[in-house]
């Protein structure tokens, strides 16, 4: 493999999840600008999650099945571009909701494909993959402030010019990544040996329950803080201290996958979650919050990074684009929109006292999951090696 092969991989990152946070975090703000009820800016917030269950995997699976991963970046890339452009001109939730589809439907599989194709490129150095993965944390934290002055002064329309200018840049280094060589093997023959690999369903459900306690923090924690009497300055503190939670773990991620396998490192992240849920579960006061945002990196970070080493490496050969989708599609899709929707049901009827303490069971569920495999135990490995 050339040494050059992956110089495109941080520049991407960065600019990815740096177009994400100019837009995504702010959604729910511009939605209520635009006078949208509380119930139709919280089907919008939800329907990412859903569109992403679906399109992820099947935008990987076509991936794998063509070998086009740049042609098809591309077209990801440029639908997301063009749909989010769209939404400010759409005001009414009717017309709303079929964008949001359209958008999410572009936006949410670039990551996994991104992901399946780093991994292949990696080789034999795939537990590298945590430190490529570090410039999209710094991505996000240099963006996110910066965007949020910017509507500051400007408007929340900004969000959208920013989300497509830095996406946009990525299209260049679309073009920069080397051909990934599509397996010749039977498409049907390989996807009933994914779905028979019984590790599949435990690491999944795992996922599932990671998905669920993610959202739950992120979509409840602010409510919960802000009636405790937090500010608006503790609140932006609290997101500066988890980006910078994420960096030290991604850069020692190759370490830690040297040491421990993926499954076990999946295991202490939801371990984490369980302990991060049963602490804001005890708060009276806001400040403590802000140094248990400090979990966020050795909790969302470490299974993001750990997960996407697993699902690479029990993939049937051919299906790593497919593995990723599944993966991404089930912790950021159908397990997020689980936790958000079951979540707000728990919050209004039982409060959010019982909210963390029930995050902190899921998670405890999930850890459950994954032990029940324990008889597996796959390497982080050379694509092709399977």
């Amino acid at each position: 493999m050339r040494p050059t092969s992956l110089t495109w991989a941080p520049p991407f990152y960065f600019l990815y999840y740096a177009a994400a946070a100019a837009l995504v975090p702010f959604l729910v703000l511009y939605y209520q600008e635009i006078g949208l009820t509380g119930s139709q800016i919280g089907f919008l917030a939800g329907l990412f999650p859903f569109i992403s269950w679906i399109s992820a995997p099947a935008w990987g699976a076509l991936a794998d099945r063509t070998g086009r991963h740049r042609l098809l970046l591309g077209v990801m890339i440029g639908g997301a571009m063009g749909w989010a452009l769209a939404l400010p001109a759409l005001r009414a939730f009717a017309w709303l909701v079929p964008a949001v589809a359209l958008f999410s439907f572009f936006f949410a599989p670039i990551m996994p494909v991104v992901d399946s194709t780093t991994m292949h490129l990696l080789g034999a150095r795939k537990e590298s993959y945590g430190r490529i993965r570090l410039w999209g944390a710094i991505g996000w934290g240099v963006a996110a402030p910066i965007v949020g002055q910017l509507t500051e002064s400007g408007g929340l329309r900004w969000l959208f010019w920013a989300f497509a200018g830095l996406l946009g840049l990525c299209l260049p280094l679309v073009r920069s990544i080397p051909p990934v060589q599509r397996n010749g093997a039977s498409p049907r023959r390989e996807l009933r040996r994914f779905w028979k690999d019984p590790r599949w369903p435990a690491f999944l459900a795992a996922t599932f329950c990671g998905g669920a306690v993610l959202s739950v923090i992120g979509n409840f924690l602010f409510i919960f803080l802000d009636g405790l009497g937090a500010d608006r300055r503790t609140l932006g503190l609290m997101l500066t201290a988890a980006t910078l939670s994420e960096l030290p773990v991604l850069f020692l991620s190759d370490r830690m996958l040297g040491r421990w396998s993926a499954r076990q490192l999946i295991g202490v992240a939801l371990f984490l979650y369980a302990v991060r849920g049963a602490a804001l579960s005890a708060l009276s006061t806001p400040t403590p919050a802000l140094f248990l945002q400090l979990l966020h990196g050795p909790t969302f970070s470490l299974m993001w990074f750990a997960g996407v080493s697993y699902a690479d490496a029990i993939a049937p050969a051919g299906f790593a684009a497919t593995a990723q989708g599944l993966f991404s599609g089930v912790l950021l899709g159908i397990g997020s929109a689980g936790g958000a929707m079951v979540g707000g049901v728990v919050y209004e009827h039982f409060g959010p006292v019982n909210l963390f303490r029930f995050a902190a069971l899921i998670s405890l569920v999930g850890l459950g999951f994954l032990l029940l495999r324990r008889d597996y135990e796959p390497s982080v490995r050379p694509s092709g090696g399977r």
